[in-house]
């Protein structure tokens, strides 16, 4: 008998089994493209990934676990967690270790959100932030930006009574703009006690800026903040899913209290504590990120690119057109060359582009520059 595959089914809004209203307003994150048709290689610069893997010692942390898989992981992370707690000069029993940070936002919005309740994010925000609000029934609300950065009048302008959560990143995905540590300090003083200020520093460890702040200082000041981490990006650890919060004590118990039992699998603890102890390939990424960030913004510029100032692993492009922005992205898949487009953030004449190996950024400016002059 022929079954419809399940991306073909018909959804049902009534019978047995009904999905809570709220989820059929979700529209599902889509991550970059992984792959291209018809080219055998791939330069794939759309995820804002670490072009140079994890650390040879990550690596080897990885194998080590292998034979003891059968076993279930440490449900506190507690070995991760002291880890953390001693690379950064933190609280351990304040930090909450989760599947990625998406977990952790979500389980955020879970605890601190819910029907008639507002969920407040910039204009360019992460999507994961509408995403995990309207999983729990909350509304989510944009914040005007100025110049592709976080505008915090403009933010504070849009809390109401109903505010119950602001994410903001910083730095900013897909912007790649940021708020120094003064202006942070700013938008905590002037929310409502009321309102939970989530600060997703995904890309922190990128920033050289002296008047940035990963915002661990800022929780530490305040009974309502929560700084989100990741080992996504400069660790080279998508694939394991690993992330962490630090919270206030209340905040961390509650994080507890929900999350899974076992929610931090045990290769992704070993490859935790190993990635924090490889800083040596910590600052080589981040040094080759540095120079790398510059040139690209040169060589994007002098093809009369407008390039938005970026302080992360990846750099927001703007063509004249969206027509212009979806020809360049189409000929650079053509050539094997993967970036990100940009119409769900609602920048549909941009492109993003991950700052790769030397070779990978030579080769998109070679391209781009071959696109523009035919």
């Amino acid at each position: 008998m022929t079954q419809t595959p399940p991306s073909k089914l018909p959804i049902s809004t009534s019978g047995p089994q009904v999905a809570v209203p709220q989820i059929l307003d979700i529209s599902p994150y889509k991550p970059g493209t992984s792959k291209t048709t018809g080219n055998n290689s791939t330069i794939k610069l759309s995820s804002n990934e670490n072009p140079f893997g994890c650390s040879a010692q990550t690596l080897e942390a990885m194998i080590g676990s292998v034979l003891s898989q059968h076993r279930y992981p440490d449900g506190g992370s507690s070995a991760l967690t002291s880890a953390i707690a001693a690379r950064y000069n933190l609280d351990a029993q304040r930090i909450v270790c989760g599947a990625g940070s998406d977990e952790l936002l979500a389980l955020l919005c879970q605890a601190y959100a819910g029907p008639g309740d507002e969920v407040l994010y910039t204009e360019h925000g992460f999507l994961m932030y509408p995403i995990s609000a309207l999983r729990v029934g909350a509304t989510p609300v944009k914040a005007p930006e100025t110049n592709k950065s976080i505008d915090i009048t403009k933010l504070l302008g849009a809390v109401t009574e109903k505010t119950k959560i602001v994410f903001i990143a910083n730095p900013n995905n897909p912007t790649g703009s940021y708020i120094p540590r003064k202006k942070l300090l700013q938008l905590r003083q002037n929310l409502p006690e009321h309102v939970l200020l989530v600060i997703d520093a995904a890309y922190a460890e990128y920033v050289e800026n002296s008047d940035y702040t990963a915002g661990a200082d800022i929780v530490d000041g305040s009974n309502n903040t929560v700084m989100t981490r990741t080992f996504s990006k400069i660790h080279g650890l998508g694939g394991i899913r690993l992330g962490w919060a630090y919270c206030p004590p209340e905040i961390a118990d509650i994080l507890h209290r929900i999350r899974g039992p076992f929610n931090v699998a045990s290769m992704a603890q070993a490859a935790g504590i190993a990635a924090l102890q490889s800083t040596d390939f910590e600052e080589q990424s981040r040094q080759h990120n540095t120079i790398w960030l510059k040139k690209m913004a040169k060589g994007l510029k002098s093809l009369g690119l407008t390039v938005y100032p970026s302080v992360a692993n990846f750099i927001l492009v703007e063509f004249k057109s969206e027509h212009d922005a979806n020809a360049a992205y189409s000929f650079l898949q053509e050539q094997g060359i993967l970036v990100r487009a940009m119409q769900s953030y609602g920048l549909p004449s941009c492109l993003r582009i991950t700052i790769g190996a030397t070779e990978e950024n030579e080769a998109v400016l070679e391209a781009l520059q071959h696109h523009l002059q035919n």
